[in-house]
């Protein structure tokens, strides 16, 4: 451990400014603000430090600081500090869940609706998040009937846009068509808004005026038009009942609590405007290694708000408790929403029992989480500690990759790389392999080949300066982290493949073994016999459970591959199909499945098909399709595919 006293600085500004604690690796440990840095830098070199602080200032062996203007500046670096080093002991509210939103792209030409879960990105208009994914997709697909804009992705559109046929969503009215001029685009777009403004204000706006014109159109004896308005009225009302709740019409904003217990902490949103929860959300955040003076608060804004949107700021924010930066808080998130925002503290009324409400959430949240935790942790420990006994390994392996073969004879051939952290599945860091076949003719070449490929890509990152990349706020590659445990899917062949190209690279601190199907034995590498642990054995299931999810990942990425393969070989049968008019029908059509559907003439439309051509296509894949008619199927008669 470092003594402060060797890195104090001799001088220090009294200004507003940033200050960035680092470690001997030249990670950044910790960030603070301070409207006067001496006085508050001043602090962490006194004696009787706190318990956290006094380990976080031996931890480190320099401090550096940022000047700014104003408190503000110093509060908005701090923040982009914070993001950037993610420090260990800074308090940092974390979300353990991806919750879907519904998204409409209204800058597109032809907007588009869809559920999705990932960042939020510009340009798209974002309602949620939707704590409960079955009923966000149920209300989705009522939204559809009452709004049909396209749902499709822009490969889909442009397909159907070229064939001038519409898909299934238009044939059953979930979507108005406009890639085949069922509207215009005006028309698109002014449905597309009717939703926006539907999802922004919910019935209150919508309901009376259909009602309206439900009544119209029966006093006029549009008996139909009337029992269409009817049903969409219907569907309106399945919707909003499928809402967390309904409240007063006049209470819109945020509303936050935290529950703290012990060394956790959960906290917990209710997104409501106009009286109705639009969405909710929780995070976790583990306070054993923040600083006792970091401000909970401010990094919980710093989470909720930080990547938001200037319209996803409401205006009134509600919280369970009093701010010490409150003025502070409000003037960053005025400036981040482009108007005012004020921070409020009920007492008594509606407000305060939905704060109550969040709090109860809150605690759920945490109790959800620690729960979890415990059990993963136990069952994942246990099972580690297991293999590293069994296995004779030098430390326990925390990080564990399998890798898995997958071809037919030969062909087709691709691996797979999966990756399990304290026993759980990481399927960020999944990785798919493609194999040169003119290398790698068998399972054994294959694993050589895909080990050795990801071991180079580890060496390369081993010679970056972390210090650098952490410095200029960059990320290591997701293949700059060794595992502890390579395992294959295979016997003592497949070991040996694996620790050849090890050897061949000088690799010495990752321990190998494989985990044969047969008798599921355990074989390492120069070992003649395998270590055949017990089936109740936690290691073994783990084992199991890492090899099956690589076998999994491989056959599924094998699959898809191998079905293209054979699906356009289905093509190259047919007569006096070259490549170029291959490549025309898949232009065309999109799919082998479409062009197989199509009838001649759709056929003759095609660029460089002409009628001859397009009735020996046509006679051709009839021809396969009652080959397969009784059974059902239909098969590729050259190579046995199954194709339906």
């Amino acid at each position: 451990m470092a003594d402060p006293a060797s890195y104090r600085p001799d001088s220090i500004p009294e200004e507003p400014g940033v200050y960035r604690f680092y470690n001997s690796t030249g990670k950044v440990v910790y960030v603070g603000k301070a409207k006067n840095l001496k006085n508050r830098l001043t602090t962490y070199f006194q004696k009787n430090l706190a318990r956290k602080t006094y380990r976080m200032v031996h931890e480190a062996v320099r401090v550096d600081w940022t000047i700014v203007a104003t408190e503000l500046e110093a509060l908005a670096l701090e923040f982009s500090w914070i993001k950037q080093y993610q420090p260990k002991y800074n308090v940092q509210f974390k979300d353990d869940k991806s919750y879907p939103y519904l998204v409409i792209s209204l800058e597109d030409e032809y907007p588009r609706v869809f559920i999705s879960r990932k960042d939020k990105r510009p340009g798209l208009k974002y309602f949620g998040p939707f704590t409960n994914a079955w009923a966000l997709r149920n209300t989705y697909e009522v939204l559809l009937k009452i709004f049909p804009i396209r749902s499709c992705t822009a490969g889909n559109f442009q397909r159907a846009q070229r064939a001038k046929r519409q898909c299934l969503l238009g044939d059953i009215g979930k979507c108005a068509a406009p890639c085949v001029g069922w509207v215009s685009k005006e028309e698109h777009l002014e449905i597309a808004k009717k939703l926006e403004k539907f999802m922004d204000s919910g019935m209150a706006d919508f309901v009376p005026q259909l009602k309206a014109e439900m009544a119209s159109a029966s006093a006029n004896e549009e008996f139909e038009r009337a029992a269409r308005i009817r049903d969409q009225i219907e569907h309106f009302e399945k919707v909003q009942s499928s809402a967390e709740g309904h409240l007063s019409d006049d209470i819109t904003g945020d509303f936050i609590a935290v529950h703290e217990d012990g060394p956790h902490a959960a906290a917990s949103i209710f997104i409501i405007r106009r009286g109705s929860i639009k969405g909710s959300r929780s995070w976790i955040v583990d306070n054993e290694s923040a600083l006792e003076s970091d401000d909970r608060y401010a990094n919980l804004f710093l989470s909720i708000y930080g990547d938001s949107q200037s319209e996803d700021i409401p205006s009134e924010i509600y919280i369970g408790g009093e701010l010490d930066n409150q003025e502070l808080l409000e003037s960053w998130l005025s400036e981040r929403a482009k108007k005012k925002v004020s921070i409020k503290s009920p007492q008594r009324g509606e407000k305060i029992d939905i704060l109550q409400t969040v709090g109860r959430n809150a605690h759920y949240a945490l109790i959800q989480y620690l729960s979890k935790r415990s059990t993963d942790a136990a069952v994942s420990g246990k099972a580690l500690i297991e293999i590293e006994e069994q296995l004779g390994l030098p430390r326990t392996p925390l990080r564990i990759e399998c890798y898995d073969v997958s071809n037919i004879s030969g062909t087709s051939v691709v691996a797979s790389m999966v990756v399990f952290e304290d026993g759980i599945a990481k399927k960020s860091e999944y990785r798919r392999f493609a194999i040169d076949t003119a290398d790698a003719t068998d399972d054994t070449r294959a694993m050589h080949q895909v080990i050795t490929r990801r071991m180079k890509r580890l060496l390369a990152d081993r010679s970056i300066d972390k210090s650098e990349v952490a410095e200029t706020g960059g990320k290591l590659s997701k293949f700059a982290y060794p595992p502890q445990l390579i395992v294959v899917d295979g016997g003592a062949p497949q070991v040996a493949a694996a620790q050849r190209a090890l050897d061949e690279l000088g690799i010495t601190d990752v321990a190998l073994c494989g985990l044969a199907k047969r008798l599921e034995e355990i074989w390492l590498p120069h070992n003649n016999d395998p270590i055949i642990l017990p089936r109740t054995s936690e290691g073994m299931y783990l084992l199991q459970r890492i090899r099956d999810e690589a076998h999994r990942f491989a056959i599924t990425f094998h699959r898809s591959k191998r079905s293209k393969v054979m699906l356009e070989s289905l093509l190259d049968e047919i007569p006096q199909l070259g490549e170029v008019r291959r490549k025309a029908l898949l232009e065309r059509f999109g799919s082998v499945t479409a062009i197989r559907k199509a009838s001649a003439e759709e056929l003759a439309q095609t660029p460089g098909i002409g009628a001859t051509t397009a009735a020996g296509i046509y006679e051709y894949l009839q021809s396969l399709n009652q080959a397969g008619s009784e059974d059902g199927l239909i098969v590729d008669t050259s190579t046995g595919e199954v194709l339906n």
